[in-house]
C-alpha cells in the first residue's frame, strides 16, 4: 500500500519593508489538524499594482518614477514641462498628453507637486484624477500639504470612489533617486496594505502613522525638526570658521558623536563648500514652516524655536534665495554674522 504523502510545508508569507500599525500573518492551528485561520482583512485577494501614474515628474517626482519603472511597474507620467516627461520615456516610462489621460488606466496615481492649491489642482474639476480615474484606483499623494487639506480631500476621493493614502516623503533629491525616502502614510490600513508595492520600490522607512491626515501631520513634524538642524548647523559652522577650526575635521568629529544627524552627513560639506544647488528648494520648506506655525496655532502648541526658523526661512526667501537648496538657510547666517 502506498504511503500517503506528507503534507506540504506552508510556505511563510513575504515580509515586505513596509511597516504597519498592525501585524498580518497565518494563525495556525493545532499541528494535526493544520487548520489555517485566515483574518478576514487577509481574505481577499491582494491587487497586484502595476499600471502606475504619476503627476508631477520634479526633483522628487522624477526619480519616483523612474524607480517604479526599475520596479517593474509600467509608469505613465505627466507634467508640465515636456522636457521631464520625455526623460521618464527615455528611461523606459509612458508620457501621457494630460492628467485624464494618465490615469484612465491607472490601478495607482501618485501625485507629487508643490503645495494644497496644486493638489487639489490636479485632483479636482472634470479634467482631474476623481472625475477620470477608474472606480477603485488608489490615490497616493506624495506632496507636502496642509493636513486639513489632506483630510478634505480624502473624503473628497471617497465620494468619487477613489482609495486616498497621505503620504508625503522625507530624504531629499538623493533619497528618492537611491529609493530610500521615508513615508509616513495616513489613510485606511488595508488600502495601506494595497500600496506596498509601489511604496516599496520608492522608500526604505514606511510606516503607516493613522487615519487620513495623519501622513501630513508627521511630515509637518519633520520639516520642523529639519529646519531647526539647518539652522542650528549653519551656526555652529559659522562658529568654528570663525575661530579658523579645520572645519572637515570639525565635522567628521562632531558627526561621530551625539551632535551627528543626517542633516550634517547630507548639508554640513554643502555649507562648507557654499554649494547651494537644490536637492529641496527653500521655497518649499518656507512653505512647509507655515504648514508648521498654523497648525500649531490650531492645536494649541507652542513653536518657539520653530518660529524663530521660520521668520529666518522667511526672510532668506524674500531675499531672492528661494530657489536655494534649504542648506541655503546658512547665508543668512553668515550674513547675520557679517560674514561672506
Amino acid at each position: 500500500m502506498d504511503r500517503p504523502q506528507p503534507r506540504t510545508r506552508l510556505r511563510r508569507l513575504h515580509r515586505p519593508r513596509v511597516q504597519g500599525t498592525a501585524g498580518n500573518g497565518l494563525q495556525l492551528g493545532h499541528p494535526r489538524t493544520r487548520r489555517q485561520v485566515i483574518p478576514r482583512r487577509l481574505s481577499r485577494k491582494r491587487t497586484i499594482m502595476s499600471n502606475v501614474a504619476v503627476i508631477g515628474l520634479g526633483i522628487m517626482g522624477l526619480p519616483m518614477a523612474i524607480n517604479l519603472v526599475k520596479a517593474g511597474h509600467t509608469v505613465t507620467g505627466f507634467n508640465r514641462s515636456q522636457d521631464k516627461i520625455d526623460k521618464l520615456v527615455s528611461e523606459g516610462g509612458q508620457g501621457a498628453s494630460s492628467i485624464a489621460d494618465a490615469v484612465k488606466d491607472a490601478d495607482v496615481v501618485i501625485t507629487m507637486v508643490p503645495d494644497s492649491p496644486d493638489v487639489e489642482g490636479v485632483v479636482s474639476g472634470k479634467d482631474g484624477v476623481f472625475a477620470n480615474a477608474k472606480q477603485g484606483t488608489l490615490w497616493i499623494d506624495a506632496s507636502s500639504i496642509r493636513p486639513d487639506v489632506a483630510k478634505r480631500l480624502s473624503d473628497d476621493a471617497r465620494e468619487a470612489g477613489i482609495r486616498p493614502l497621505d503620504a508625503p516623503v522625507s530624504g531629499g533629491e538623493q533619497g528618492a533617486i537611491d529609493a530610500v525616502l521615508s513615508i509616513m502614510v495616513g489613510g485606511e490600513k488595508a488600502d495601506f496594505d494595497d500600496a506596498q508595492d509601489v511604496l516599496n520600490a520608492v522608500g526604505k522607512t514606511i510606516v503607516h502613522v493613522g487615519p487620513s491626515g495623519s501622513g501630513q501631520t508627521v511630515k509637518a513634524a519633520n520639516q520642523l525638526i529639519v529646519a531647526v538642524n539647518i539652522e542650528v548647523l549653519g551656526e555652529a559652522i559659522a562658529f568654528l570658521e570663525a575661530y579658523g577650526v579645520d572645519t572637515d575635521a570639525a565635522l567628521k568629529v562632531l558627526g561621530g558623536g551625539l551632535a551627528g544627524s543626517k542633516v550634517l552627513d547630507q548639508k554640513g560639506q554643502k555649507m562648507l563648500d557654499r554649494n547651494f544647488d537644490p536637492g529641496f528648494r527653500l521655497a518649499l520648506h518656507h512653505k512647509d514652516l507655515g504648514i508648521v506655525t498654523a497648525a500649531a496655532r490650531e492645536a494649541n502648541v507652542a513653536v518657539p524655536l520653530g518660529a524663530v526658523v521660520a521668520q529666518l526661512v522667511a526672510a532668506t526667501v524674500n531675499q531672492g534665495d528661494g530657489a536655494l537648496d534649504h542648506s541655503g538657510l546658512f547665508k543668512q547666517v553668515l550674513q547675520l554674522s557679517g560674514r561672506k
